[in-house]
């Protein structure tokens, strides 16, 4: 149950919000300077929440300046717990079309179609596009953990083939994502992309760059010198066009290799058929792969770190992972996970410390109370937009011991599970469940048990594994 943010639910004079956007055109390319040089998303947000004392504050985020036309970055930033649940609660804030902020790319990168996580609660398609995505989630469910193994076991022995080859290292970041490609092609689509040569070959590629267009103007790349990245990536929209061919490709492929996914869209939920493929691709390559893609790298490094924590914490899921999969036969799937608190427990450390989504938007209904901590409240205006940044709200001092660190075992046992209703990664909390009628992501327990299902795998294979970067650097085979 969220808690209330009503004005009538504030006990003090709500108060001001502290900060400043600044001139027009220098006050947002400053903080758009800040936030990709000279600072960076996390100490940007720092920085400003020292300065003013306050965990709600004013901002301006990016793309902005010079031809974002259209798109104010004005934003009240929020960084606390507390705070942070307005974002959740429907009745105070308006989703739409601010997924990735005040840019929205454009629908010519979705063929056309709204798809559904643009849309505001209060829409009417909202409420069948959720529906849509929750049961092809349903029809997955048959054969996910199946197919996922399938395809990490694939996976595992060619990476493990190289080291035996004498390779020094074994990336594991691209053939991950051809893993999850071709699982999630089978358990979304209910076709496998071996039925198109180009898609079997080249679509996780398309994926990656339809991600990139969309995202790029929005993150910090590394790849060129940083005058230059400015310039070239963050300084105008890319078209769609650019992917518009490969995009047809995925569509072509859903259209004649997913009909019976199709036909749910579009006899179960009354979609059309360009809407219905359209808003399965987005479920396909923006909140599965590119989720995917973001979040399990992330996990395998930081449990095959070569850090203390990392040495200390592998022998703990080593004994986790066997004894529970003795209990089962051996069998890994949804049922056995749920019976590794420790495994589990490191799966939402890893979402609380890197949460593959790092903002979340909402733009106010109407004026309302923001509360933070206590009675502390803050006067929103109807039509800003609130801008919550999860690495710092899921490191609030005032709800975490050791926010900061990096503690595999913190959501164990009954005290631990409480902690659970502050993780707020699927745009919701984790003690909370996807309905139709809220934003939180529909695959919330699927991604949680695949994860699970990784770290599962790889101890039953495997006494050991150290990694360096998105590389394998030791795979020790089990040897009992």
């Amino acid at each position: 149950m969220l808690p209330s943010f009503s004005p009538a639910a504030t006990a003090a004079q709500p108060r001001r919000i502290p900060g400043s956007h600044g001139p027009p055109i220098l006050g947002p390319l400053k903080d758009r300077l800040d936030y990709f040089w000279f600072q960076g998303p996390d100490e940007f947000f720092r920085r400003r929440a020292a300065s003013h004392k306050s965990t709600v504050f004013r901002a301006n985020i990016p793309p902005t300046f010079p031809f974002f036309l259209g798109v104010d970055p004005r934003v009240v930033a929020v960084v606390d717990a507390a705070a942070f649940t307005a974002l959740f609660d429907s009745s105070l804030v308006d989703k739409r079309d601010c997924l990735i902020g005040p840019y929205n790319p454009s629908a010519a990168f979705t063929g056309g179609t709204r798809v559904g996580v643009y849309l505001d609660t209060a829409e009417p398609d909202h409420a069948r596009t959720k529906a849509f995505a929750m049961d092809l989630l349903r029809r997955s469910s048959k054969i996910w953990a199946d197919e996922f193994l399938s395809g990490l076991d694939s996976m595992i022995s060619n990476l493990e083939s190289e080291l035996n080859n004498g390779a020094a290292a074994a990336s594991y970041l691209v053939p991950l994502q051809q893993c999850v490609f071709k699982f999630l092609c089978k358990a979304v689509v209910g076709a496998d992309p071996a039925m198109d040569k180009l898609v079997d070959r080249f679509g996780f590629f398309i994926l990656d760059l339809w991600l990139g267009l969309q995202l790029i103007p929005t993150q910090k790349i590394g790849a060129l010198p940083q005058p230059l990245e400015e310039l070239l990536f963050h300084s105008f929209p890319f078209p769609a066009f650019l992917i518009r061919p490969g995009y047809d490709v995925l569509y072509r492929f859903v259209s004649k290799h997913g009909a019976d996914a199709v036909a749910v869209g579009v006899d179960t939920h009354g979609l059309s058929q360009k809407d219905a493929i359209n808003n399965i691709l987005f479920v396909l390559g923006f909140n599965a792969f590119g989720g995917f893609s973001v979040f399990l790298p992330f996990l395998i490094l930081e449990i095959g770190a070569k850090t203390p924590t990392g040495v200390n914490l592998r022998p703990k899921l080593r004994e986790e992972v066997r004894r529970v999969l003795d209990e089962n036969n051996g069998a890994i799937g949804f049922g056995a996970v749920k019976g590794m608190p420790l495994v589990r427990s490191t799966v939402y450390e890893v979402l609380r410390t890197r949460p593959p989504v790092p903002l979340q938007f909402g733009r106010a209904r109407e004026n309302f109370t923001l509360r933070s901590h206590g009675s502390e409240g803050f006067a929103v205006a109807a039509g800003e937009m609130l801008c919550g940044y999860q690495p710092l709200a899921m490191r609030d001092p005032a709800v975490f011991d050791r926010p900061e660190e990096f503690v595999p075992d913190r959501f164990v046992g009954e005290e631990g599970e409480k902690l659970l209703k502050h993780v707020y990664w699927s745009n919701g909390p984790e003690t909370a469940d996807p309905a139709v009628g809220n934003k939180q992501c529909a695959a919330k327990d699927a991604v949680v048990a695949t994860a699970c299902m990784l770290v599962a795998e790889m101890f039953r294979r495997y006494d050991d594994f150290e990694c360096e970067g998105t590389s394998f650097t030791k795979l020790q085979k089990r040897s009992s």
